[in-house]
């Protein structure tokens, strides 16, 4: 997403961040449509560290045993370092070392006889990727949590904690220039706030069961921040080098870089069902790149042409796995791509800067925030098309966010109003308006039901 304050050719800025830097230097000053000088920044965002001693996650009764045979077959989801092998590619350099790919295990198939990302857990329901994340349906890794709110604000440089039932702030606390999301880690154990500000960065952890900060971490650069879906490593989206930095998730050690200069304006990314590809959208190169997880080697680039100079944001992948919704702000809509990552279905327009994506609890339907213009399109994921649009009174600038546990309500930042809004998923009533501080940007709403989570602000499965 484009930083704070980074305009786009309709006034709508988008929420990433600087122009890009490579081999540690910075590129030319960017500038926006008007040519005004982009101005820099740094950012942070919250996320979750997996626990260790917690490589296996109890699941519901009828899936239990069976998650447990395939995780003991293919090496459960515990992180590790990487394995051998340099990787290398004509369109994206790679340096260190990128693991060697482990045999696939054959009992663990998405549907089609796909097999499974080895280290993945299974899926609950082959018809649906997010069928862990029901209503209420709270792993016991979350149970005890607070039900909380926590919001980073990109200009401020704090996060404020909103009490859920309440709807009131309730805590407040200083991190690092600019914060960008609040992420769960893979074990839903901890909560990162990565601060991006270059050539430094950081995360920093919070404990969800206090909601207190702990010491910053050294990473450098971390926009954003996902989890492979074995659980292996955490991919650090380092935007202004244009890079994926993959670290052991325990140590954070930096295992292996991939750089992508063919991806400028790196962002968001999600997986596909069997865990095997990432895509993930270049907001300021009007395209997308797909990445072999298993072995973090680019593979293929593709493009994205309902406009000139289109501005993809934020993806998500459909619950049956066939579909990846591509958000495009300055092409307002919706892109769907194959659920493979090979092409482009077709564009679906929405409203003016659509940006953040988030499916419901019954997996039924998805809220796209278009936060050009102060609204959130649902849409029929059965049908994949519009149901109906929701406007904020008044207007406003929804941006990133996700559901509450039990499904009622959406939370989604006001990127350039500070606030945060609460939105009835029933009927798109808005509850509150709740003030924060200055550019609120990648809240995460804590806890989320789920087994584990692949990253950003809270993508369970």
């Amino acid at each position: 997403m484009a930083r704070f304050g980074q305009a786009d050719g309709g006034g709508v800025s988008g929420c990433g961040r600087r122009a890009a830097v490579q081999s540690g230097r910075p590129r030319a000053p960017r500038r926006d449509r008007t040519g005004a000088r982009v101005r820099g920044g740094t950012a942070f965002t919250l996320r979750c560290v997996r626990n260790p001693s917690r490589s296996v996650r109890t699941v519901a009764a009828p899936f239990a045993a069976v998650t447990a045979a395939v995780l003991v077959v293919s090496g459960g989801c515990a992180a590790s370092g990487g394995g051998s092998g340099a990787a290398t590619h004509a369109a994206g350099s790679q340096s260190g070392s990128a693991p060697a790919s482990p045999a696939p295990s054959p009992s663990a198939q998405w549907p089609g006889g796909k097999a499974l990302l080895p280290g993945m857990p299974p899926p609950l329901n082959n018809h649906d990727v997010y069928a862990a994340d029901a209503a209420g349906k709270l792993s016991p890794e979350v149970r005890g949590d607070p039900a909380l709110v926590y919001v980073p604000d990109t200009k401020s440089n704090d996060v404020y904690v909103i009490d859920q039932k309440t709807m009131k702030v309730v805590n407040r606390f200083d991190v690092g220039a600019e914060p960008q999301h609040v992420v769960p880690s893979y074990d839903l154990r901890t909560l990162y706030v990565a601060a991006d500000k270059v050539p430094g960065g950081s995360l920093t952890p919070i404990n969800p069961r206090t909601g207190k900060p702990g010491a910053p971490i050294s990473v450098q650069d971390p926009y954003n921040l996902y989890f492979t879906p074995d659980g292996r490593f955490g991919i650090v989206v380092a935007e202004a080098y244009t890079r994926l930095d993959f670290y052991n998730p325990h140590t954070w050690k930096l295992e292996h870089r991939l750089e992508l200069p063919q991806c400028r304006g790196l962002d968001h990314m999600d997986f596909t069902a069997d865990g095997r590809l990432l895509l993930a959208s270049c907001e300021f190169a009007g395209r997308m790149v797909v990445v072999d997880v298993a072995t973090q080697k680019y593979l293929r680039t593709i493009p994205l042409r309902q406009v000139a100079d289109g501005m993809p944001q934020d993806v998500k992948l459909s619950p049956d796995g066939r579909t990846f919704y591509v958000a495009d702000m300055k092409a307002n809509g919706v892109y769907l791509i194959d659920g493979q990552a090979k092409r482009v279905l077709r564009f679906m327009p929405t409203g003016a800067g659509a940006h953040g994506l988030y499916v419901d609890r019954d997996s039924r339907r998805l809220f796209v925030t278009n936060r050009g213009e102060g609204s959130i399109t649902v849409l029929n994921l059965a049908t994949q098309r519009p149901i109906t649009t929701w406007h904020l009174p008044g207007g406003g600038s929804p941006d990133m966010g996700g559901v509450s546990a039990d499904g009622s309500v959406l939370w989604l930042s006001g990127r350039y109003d500070s606030v945060v809004y609460a939105i009835r998923t029933s009927d798109g009533r808005l509850l509150s308006r709740i003030p924060v501080g200055n550019g609120p940007h990648g809240l995460c709403v804590w806890p989320q039901p789920g087994r584990y989570s692949l990253g950003h602000t809270g993508i369970l499965r």
